[in-house]
């Protein structure tokens, strides 16, 4: 079914208010999860909330904490979240590091001790939308094994590069798996076959079963060994960094993710003189790129027309979560 955004915001703003979170925050908080839903990523808008609003009741997320700079060196700040809920910390993360792009042409804030920043890509948005060039991503609990091995051992970290762009910004949001959790949820949900194989059933067969893949927590990651190492390499850069936990440190219960570690980096692309129009660069990028045959997108054109989409015919909702949140039955 559809529901208005308005709504949608409105519903979950007073979830949040009833949850004891400051109006100012939940009108943002809310908005970063119905912003969510809007462009498509129900994984990780009102199908997450439910989880987020059982987090805050047994104190895995606290509303009223905030994120402080514990440490700076220059254009490099650390942040420590305290635990509080991931997509204000990992908003206000973002935007930090865009003052200090702007004031040094490259700005980085590294978070420690946070919750899960919901949908990624909204950092991406949020710095193309202050015209950065924004880089971000997370570590997350153990959910995808390594290439070669069947027990998830890494996390399925994440990756954010957003390039603004007048008539559209350019926004890469993807998961080190082939399929995301949400995509593969999704799949499953609707009891639809994957397009292409998105890893293992329990006999260790590549499967295009998306229940199956959920079942024998054997994602397939990107680039096989490749994406494997990208996850790794993620992991230590943002514990590192933040001077926070890795990924074997953290829960493995998805309702105790907590502690995270994140990166959040904005780079102006007008601090240097000699690149005076940097939109000249994107624009011709994108024109060589549609010049192909075939059904050619670019990263966030399909995010584009579903939002478009969404506000003129209402956001697509799952009717039981719908009902469930209005209920405030979590």
């Amino acid at each position: 079914m559809r529901v208005p955004f308005d709504e949608l915001l409105e519903v979950l703003h007073d979830a949040l208010r009833a949850s004891g979170m400051e109006e100012e925050r939940a009108r943002l908080c809310a908005r970063l999860f119905a912003e969510a839903s809007r462009d498509g990523v129900a994984s990780h808008g009102l199908n997450r909330f439910p989880r987020f609003v059982r987090m805050i009741a047994r104190g895995v997320v606290d509303v009223r904490a905030r994120p402080e700079c514990v440490g700076r060196a220059g254009a490099l700040e650390r942040w420590d979240g305290r635990r509080g809920p991931g997509n204000l910390n990992a908003h206000e993360s973002m935007a930090r590091a865009i003052a200090l792009g702007r004031e040094y042409g490259v700005g980085c804030v590294a978070l420690a001790n946070t919750n899960h920043w919901m949908r990624g890509g909204s950092y991406g948005w949020q710095a193309a939308d202050a015209g950065v060039i924004g880089l971000c991503w997370t570590n997350t609990l153990a959910n995808l094994p390594p290439w070669g091995a069947a027990a998830p051992r890494l996390g399925n970290n994440p990756l954010v590069i957003a390039m603004p762009r007048g008539a559209g910004h350019v926004v890469l949001d993807m998961a080190m798996s082939q399929y995301s959790v949400g995509a593969l949820t999704a799949h499953a949900d609707r009891g639809q076959p994957l397009p292409v194989a998105g890893g293992y059933d329990e006999e260790g067969a590549l499967t295009h079963d998306a229940r199956a893949i959920l079942e024998s927590r054997r994602l397939l990651p990107i680039g096989f060994w490749k994406g494997s190492g990208l996850a790794l390499m993620l992991d230590l850069l943002a514990a590192m960094l933040a001077d926070g936990r890795a990924t074997h440190e953290i829960a493995p219960d998805p309702e105790e993710e907590t502690g995270l570690s994140q990166v959040f980096i904005a780079i102006d692309p007008l601090a240097l003189s000699s690149n005076d129009n940097p939109g000249r660069v994107v624009e011709a990028v994108i024109a060589h790129l549609r010049a192909a045959e075939g059904d050619v997108r670019y990263p966030g054109e399909r995010t584009l027309a579903t939002r478009a989409e969404s506000l003129r015919l209402g956001v697509l909702v799952n009717e039981s979560v719908w009902s469930q949140v209005k209920a405030g039955e979590w």
